[in-house]
């Protein structure tokens, strides 16, 4: 046999021939074994179709056995239909070699096996493996006598079926067209394994169709991952282009924030509108729990947003105090005051997510003209306004906020008359407005003033609640709190007397 050989029989990978064995085997090397198994076309388990829920008195034996009987079947199914696939593509070799090629009987005996022992043998040609596989090429170049017969065995194959269908691929002259509605793992696997054995066209036909065709999340990561581990560089540039972008910078990405956020608060259709700012918010919110993600929206850019929206209402609520309530266009006018309100708790929701909202208490603060204005119109138009107050107060309630005294006294100096009088409104008109929330939060944010802004604001409370009752946030606990600090856990101005002595002592050793 040696005279009708390229060498000895070949073994673990090619030949055991040093002469002719290479590290870069198609079924040595690292990419082939690592990946093939996640990228295996092999087909998924059948379903099952006996009952796995156990029988009343059955033992634990014969459980187990029922078990092993039903996986042995599935194994042995699942192989009938592997030895099927493979028999059709040696039936479509044998007519491809003979028709399309004209090559009459193979030359060449190649026989693939994998690593369960499964062998499977085929008459190839060598003109057709040398030329369409640089692998084949340099390997079958060894032996240049003409009319010899050549026997090549590829051992220890992750997939039989794929190496199987690669040869084949050799035959095609339309492989593009060929893979047309084949999966994604099973191209993944073609791919794998013509670069493998160096099958240019092979390998641009699978990158042509994954350049192509959707992918899943999973294929995704499946794709991304092989191409990396199989190195090919610029061939594989089309097919990462749908998910590797040109570096950015803070000033692009923060110039695409500002189109989507600008985008959101203009829109027209309400549902899409609230869909996109649900959306967003959870993209932000994900991207925030990455500490090493790319770039984020900027806090210039979410404050330029929010200046906007506030010259916003305080030209519709200078159009209210002038609007004649007789008028066709006082519905228009009421849903655009809720709509930019809206639009302004959405940026203060981001603000908080990013910790980036201590600003805004004050510039919340600072809105005397706005608060004014809110005076001075029918609550109907304006109590989503008082909505972001609530906001701002649950959130330095929770310590999600962070700013000075000062800051905190003067956000309800402004705005706590007007959330009290809305505060009717804001629960009737909307079902999302947390009552218990609000008062808890509202009662904690007082509770961190000094104690003389306390009395006052508490005070103040008081005699409103009594009038008006439930119709007030009910801040009784905040009362209760700020009584027993004034009248019964009296602190005075004692100096200091609780520094810690330290005494060093000497023990006998």
């Amino acid at each position: 046999m040696a005279s009708r050989e390229v060498s000895t029989m070949i073994k673990q990978g090619f030949m055991s021939d040093p002469t002719l064995s290479l590290s870069s085997s198609p079924s040595r090397t690292t990419s082939t074994t690592t990946t093939s198994k996640l990228y295996s076309p092999s087909s998924s388990p059948p379903p099952q179709t006996e009952s796995t829920r156990p029988i009343p008195n059955q033992t634990l034996f014969e459980m187990m056995s029922e078990e092993h009987l039903r996986d042995s079947k599935a194994i042995e199914e699942s192989r009938k239909k592997t030895q099927t696939r493979i028999a059709k593509f040696l039936d479509e070799l044998k007519t491809r070699s003979s028709n399309d090629w004209g090559l009459g009987s193979g030359d060449v005996r190649l026989t693939v096996v994998s690593r369960d022992g499964h062998r499977v043998s085929m008459d190839v040609h060598k003109r057709v493996l040398s030329e369409k596989s640089r692998f084949f090429a340099e390997k079958l170049s060894q032996r240049k006598e003409k009319g010899v017969s050549h026997t090549v065995e590829i051992s220890e194959c992750d997939d039989v079926e794929v190496y199987v269908e690669t040869v084949v691929l050799m035959y095609s002259d339309d492989l593009k067209k060929r893979l047309i509605g084949e999966n994604v793992n099973k191209v993944l696997a073609l791919l794998q394994v013509s670069a493998a054995i160096m099958f240019d066209a092979g390998i641009s036909s699978c990158l042509e169709y994954l350049e192509a065709v959707p992918w899943s999340e999973d294929e995704e990561e499946k794709v991304i991952s092989l191409l990396c581990q199989l190195e090919l560089h610029g061939s594989m540039t089309e097919v990462l282009q749908r998910v590797l972008s040109e570096p950015s910078t803070s000033v692009r990405t923060d110039d695409i924030f500002l189109k989507l956020l600008s985008g959101v608060l203009q829109a027209k259709d309400d549902k899409a509108r609230r869909e996109m700012k649900t959306l967003i918010s959870r993209l932000l919110r994900e991207d925030s729990f990455d500490y090493n993600s790319r770039l984020d929206v900027s806090k210039d850019t979410l404050y330029h947003l929010c200046h906007r929206c506030l010259c916003s209402l305080v030209l519709c609520l200078s159009e209210a105090m002038c609007i004649d309530s007789s008028r066709q266009d006082r519905g228009v006018l009421m849903a655009e005051i809720a709509r930019e309100a809206d639009n302004l708790q959405w940026l203060v929701d981001i603000l908080i997510d990013k910790r980036m909202a201590n600003d805004f208490v004050k510039l919340w603060a600072d809105q005397k003209e706005l608060a004014e204005l809110h005076s001075k119109i029918p609550t109907m138009y304006r109590h989503e306004i008082s909505r972001i107050t609530a906001q701002l107060c649950i959130a330095i309630g929770r310590g999600n906020i962070l700013v000075p005294k000062d800051s905190r006294f003067s956000l309800l100096s402004t705005w706590l008359d007007a959330l009290y009088e809305d505060f009717r409104w804001m629960r009737r008109a909307s079902r999302s407005v947390d009552k218990k929330l609000i008062e808890e939060g509202l009662s904690r944010t007082i509770l961190t003033l000094s104690l003389r802004q306390q009395e006052v604001i508490l005070l103040n409370w008081f005699h409103r609640f009594l009038n008006k009752g439930d119709d007030y946030p009910n801040i009784q606990r905040a009362f209760e709190v700020w009584w027993r600090r004034a009248f019964i856990r009296q602190y005075a101005d004692v100096p200091d007397s609780s520094q810690m002595q330290i005494t060093i002592c000497n023990y006998p050793t």
